[in-house]
């Protein structure tokens, strides 16, 4: 069994909340009272000063401490040493290109899958956790050499997951248009489609849905299925091309 543990969160802010307000329970738990400092990336963000003490903020007043890889001299040192690491929301393809940039992959991935620190994703953050960031919902502002990602869990993510208004008047692709999109492509992996305030939970080989809103799975070549919060999604750590028809 592995010893990775993921929090991936499918939004940072809440609709009437503050930032992580909707989920720090369940932070709290994740992380325990072994951990004692996170090591928080901001790379998803312009203004990572701004970005960085709004995490800390949050963190403090939880109960950790708070260290910006942004800040230090040696980013992969910087993981290395870490208890916890934090990735928070922007967008994700900025995210991706600085990971690669500061030859960060590889150190995450050894970290959290050998070492088992726990990991934490919000957004963006959770985009990059999967295989690739071929179903996330951002621009490409910027080109990372790969959309390969840190393939901490063998699917795919789309947090924000958007149900279509059956008011709306807007003729553009549906998410789930999209998401079918991808999986008219080769041996693409199942895709998870988070609402905000849902989140995965993920301990060795069993994750576990959480948060207060449900998640459309994506299969390809199946219909998408509908889940609540609480479902063992525990089959989809295993190799995806398994599930594939």
């Amino acid at each position: 069994g592995s010893p990775r543990r993921l929090l991936l969160v499918s939004n940072s802010t809440l609709h009437g909340g503050g930032y992580l307000g909707h989920c720090q329970q369940h932070i709290q738990s994740f992380l325990g009272q072994k951990v004692k400092r996170v090591l928080f990336i901001p790379y998803a963000l312009h203004d990572r000063d701004a970005y960085a003490r709004t995490a800390r903020e949050k963190f403090e007043s939880l109960g950790y401490g708070l260290d910006s890889i942004h800040e230090s001299c040696d980013p992969v040192e910087a993981v290395r040493k870490s208890e916890a690491i934090f990735i928070g929301g922007g967008n994700t393809f900025r995210l991706l290109k600085a990971l690669y940039d500061n030859s960060l992959i590889h150190e995450i991935r050894k970290r959290v899958l050998e070492d088992g620190i726990p990991y934490m994703g919000s957004s963006a953050g959770t985009n990059v956790a999967t295989i690739s960031i071929n179903t996330t919902n951002d621009m490409p502002i910027v080109y990372p050499p790969s959309l390969q990602a840190l393939g901490l869990v063998p699917f795919n993510i789309n947090p924000h997951y958007l149900d279509p208004d059956v008011k709306s008047t807007h003729m553009g692709e549906t998410r789930e248009e999209r998401i079918r999109q991808y999986h008219e492509e080769p041996n693409t992996p199942p895709v998870l489609g988070l609402r905000e305030g849902a989140m995965l939970l993920v301990e060795g080989d069993k994750a576990t849905l959480q948060g207060v809103t449900g998640a459309r799975l994506f299969l390809r070549g199946k219909k998408p299925t509908e889940h609540e919060p609480g479902t063992d999604f525990s089959f989809l750590l295993i190799d995806s091309n398994s599930l594939n028809p």
